[in-house]
């Protein structure tokens, strides 16, 4: 018990951090209890729902034309309202992952009542949101120090898009998916740095490949095209440990399996509406016309000037910063940038879904990466100059932040 509560794990950084997270708890709790009104909500909300909440009571599998007949399940067109054809985009893990704080319901929720289920609806997404904040943080101070982990977590805390996507406000749940990206990444680069350590490799990192597995399976079964987090996992690896790679390989495959078998569990282990639905699942489908197309990257600029203003200034700085200073270009700040844009990349050539949800994936990397190369321009003899711009920038994009929910909230009174 001595050893777990140390100043190390509970001290001044951990506090600030965790006031930090509070204020954006804060926020979504206000956005959940005003912005939606008390005598609508969301249908597709609904259906997602009494989709997770049948499955949970046995009755067919979530997102697929399979409902229960008897001892087994048949197929049976227009049940679940899906219209007898499997969701696309989606796992029945993201269906059971919305319905589960309402088992304890008893009933299926109506739009009338949705003043009664609004909050337990909204509590995976807000603990997503928690632990997706708590994760940068704990990647940023690990990365660049107290200051880093400050920065990138600020950025966080008053972006008005994650704050609207825990909240679910006007947008689709993908924080499931957006934490479990960015903890497949990370993750899979803290094992890596493990591989030299002289212990036994499998046994010693278990507790990492469980968390590499619940990471995956979050990330693909809330939005299929996030499988491409396994061959960035995978080239991340092999670059943190060239000597190591068969045991980098034995760890990610350990984390697959286990990912698979989480999902295989999400289709209530049906071989058959899982191959099904792994055959006809939508991973990637970029139209590529629109990266020629210069209204596809105006629009992703104006979402990302939505989703953090902070990021239209912070973000061509630090890359600016980064391609004319050697210094900031090593692998603590490359691999949040590759990710970043990546998804950037993926956002412009989906310009349907999933593409707004590939510009929430980008969002977490981008804040790393700015805190990052913050962080090195802060050990410069220009230390107190970066120091007054950066809280500068930060202060203003959290009061409007504030200013801008406030308003809102009012105009919908």
């Amino acid at each position: 018990m001595n050893r777990f509560f140390t100043r190390e794990r509970f001290g001044h950084p951990q506090f600030i951090a965790g006031l930090l997270l509070l204020a954006f708890l804060l926020q979504c709790l206000w956005l959940v209890q005003r912005g939606l009104p008390s005598s609508g909500v969301d249908e597709t909300e609904l259906a997602r729902i009494e989709q997770g909440l049948r499955q949970w009571h046995d009755n067919g599998i979530a997102g697929t034309p399979y409902c229960s007949s008897g001892p087994g399940l048949e197929t049976v067109p227009g049940e679940l309202g899906n219209s007898g054809i499997y969701d696309r985009y989606h796992s029945p893990l993201w269906y059971l992952t919305a319905s589960a704080p309402l088992l304890w319901w008893g009933k299926l929720p109506q739009s009338g009542a949705a003043h009664d289920w609004k909050w337990p609806a909204r509590a995976p997404y807000l603990a997503f949101g928690i632990l997706l904040g708590a994760s940068l943080w704990y990647v940023s101070r690990r990365l660049y120090g107290n200051m880093g982990g400050y920065i990138a977590l600020t950025l966080y805390c008053f972006s008005p898009a994650i704050i609207r996507s825990s909240s679910l406000w006007f947008a689709q749940p993908e924080m499931g998916g957006a934490w479990g990206a960015f903890g497949a990444v990370f993750t899979a680069i803290a094992v890596a740095h493990t591989l030299y350590a002289p212990r036994e490799v499998v046994l010693w990192n278990w507790r990492r490949i469980g968390l590499l597995g619940l990471s995956l399976a979050l990330a693909i079964g809330s939005q299929f095209s996030l499988i491409l987090v396994l061959p960035l996992a995978l080239a991340f690896m092999l670059y943190v440990a060239p000597t190591r790679r068969g045991a980098a390989l034995a760890i990610l495959l350990a984390g697959c399996i286990l990912a698979a078998l989480i999902l295989f569990a999400a289709y209530s282990f049906h071989v058959r509406a899982m191959a099904e639905g792994m055959r006809q699942a939508h991973f990637l489908g970029i139209a590529w016309p629109a990266f020629f197309m210069r209204a596809a990257y105006r629009q992703i600029f104006a979402q990302l000037a939505q989703s953090s203003p902070a990021l239209v200034l912070a973000f061509p700085t630090a890359l600016a910063v980064f391609f004319a200073w050697r210094r900031t270009r090593y692998f603590g700040n490359i691999a949040p940038l590759t990710v970043a844009v990546i998804f950037l990349m993926l956002a412009v050539g989906t310009p349907h879904y999933p593409g707004l949800g590939f510009q929430l994936m980008a969002l977490p990397f981008m804040f790393v990466f700015v805190a990052g190369v913050t962080a090195d321009l802060l050990e410069t003899p220009h230390r107190a100059l970066v120091m007054s711009c950066v809280w500068g920038l930060l202060s203003a994009q959290g009061l409007w932040n504030l200013w801008e929910l406030g308003r809102i909230i009012a105009s919908m009174s």
